[in-house]
């Protein structure tokens, strides 16, 4: 079929999310590595695309209908097909498809964990099911990549990872991206005024004491929460009660979420959990100062480069504030003293100085650097990675 080494990456679709997005980032910047690669991408179940990868991947659709059997049998059929040199895999389903496929194929695979697997695959029958496969199956990888060190402390400690087989890969943020969609009209009638949330409406988003903590803190301006999902109508119903409807927007999912952002006055996170927070580094990239829960995993990295244990209580820090977890008083006064801070145009900026460390160069180069190290290629007849990371980058 072709006469260089093809890397498989495979997800379970491109119906949009932090992950498909930031896997069709990765793609996307990966040209360079199709001088000695092929690269494909497999996607598990149909659905309509909300990102498009170049015309340097090839694609292949599957049809599994969001059900595990039925992922491992047709990815296994498709790796036998095209004896890839490697596979990457993004989202719990497609990580252990993947584990599955590869089976005795003698051939390196990796896996991207995106999430807080322990937070994320919950509790009772259904997740103790889910728990076991990980465990089963993640010890295995020829290496694992994480997105926070959070990610990372819970892989080793809850599922038998072993810590020198896990490296840790911020997700990359497009930063030219959101510099021109941020310059578009908004979708959603914001102003300087308003405070910004988004992400999906689902209990571990907590959005819940995001409005009981914005309805105690006082401020003036609006609550602008851009996203969808199954607890929009209790969300509705507690504004209505909490007596804030009529200051809380909830427009449901918008396009165009940096236009909203860039003209906002700050951003919050309230989660309980997250993988690594990608809401919350697109804002920062937008120039607005943040107040974020201190939750597994990514926020303290990220704001305070620290561990998340090595943080207590409220910590005043550069771009704005990090809170613990599910605390509506703290995250009441934090509301009341970014929006009034004399100094929340400081932390704009240096919120936005901060983003710059997840350039989307910097991951595409070590998602590389991880593929090729488990190659049987001669290390001198690969792009070495090493020599493309820009000296004048940090993290």
């Amino acid at each position: 079929m072709t006469s260089k080494p093809i890397i498989l990456f495979v997800i379970n679709s491109l119906a949009g999310g932090g992950a498909e997005r930031v896997l069709t980032t990765i793609l996307n910047a990966s040209g360079r590595w199709t001088a000695r690669y092929d690269l494909h991408l497999a996607l598990l179940d149909q659905e309509p695309a909300a990102y498009h990868p170049l015309a340097h991947v090839t694609m292949h659709q599957l049809d599994a209908r969001h059900r595990l059997g039925p992922s491992i049998v047709q990815l296994r059929r498709l790796v036998r097909r095209l004896r890839p040199a490697a596979t990457l895999s993004f989202l719990t389903r497609a990580n252990v498809a993947n584990a599955v496929a590869m089976f005795g194929s003698g051939r390196p695979w990796l896996i991207s964990e995106r999430v807080n697997t322990s937070a994320h695959l919950g509790h009772g029958r259904a997740a103790a099911v889910a728990h076991a496969m990980v465990r089963l199956a993640y010890p295995r990888a020829t290496h694992v990549i994480a997105v926070s060190e959070g990610v990372v402390e819970d892989l080793t400690r809850n599922f038998g990872v072993t810590r020198s087989r896990i490296t840790a890969i911020a997700n990359p943020v497009d930063h030219d991206r959101i510099t021109a969609l941020a310059a578009e009209p908004p979708e959603v009638a914001v102003t300087a005024d308003d405070v910004v949330a988004a992400g999906r409406l689902v209990p571990a988003k907590n959005f819940a004491m995001l409005l009981t903590a914005f309805a105690a803190s006082g401020v003036s301006g609006r609550l602008v929460l851009m996203g969808e999902g199954p607890e929009r109508a209790a969300l509705e119903a507690l504004a209505q009660q909490l007596g804030i409807a009529e200051r809380v927007l909830m427009p449901g999912f918008v396009a165009n979420p940096f236009a909203v952002l860039s003209r906002a006055r700050l951003f919050a996170m309230s989660s309980n959990a997250e993988g690594f927070p990608n809401g919350l580094v697109e804002a920062m990239a937008c120039g607005l100062p943040v107040i974020a829960t201190n939750c597994a995993s990514g926020p303290s990295e990220i704001l305070a480069r620290t561990s998340r244990e090595a943080v207590a209580g409220t910590c005043q820090v550069e771009a704005g504030t990090l809170v613990p977890a599910g605390d509506v008083d703290a995250f009441a006064a934090a509301l009341r003293g970014v929006y009034d801070s004399p100094g929340r145009a400081a932390m704009g900026r240096a919120a936005l100085a901060r983003s710059l460390d997840y350039g989307v160069e910097r991951a595409t180069i070590e998602y590389w650097r991880r593929i090729e190290a488990v190659l049987p290629t001669p290390a001198d007849a690969r792009v070495s990675a090493a020599t493309l990371i820009p000296q004048s980058e940090t993290m």
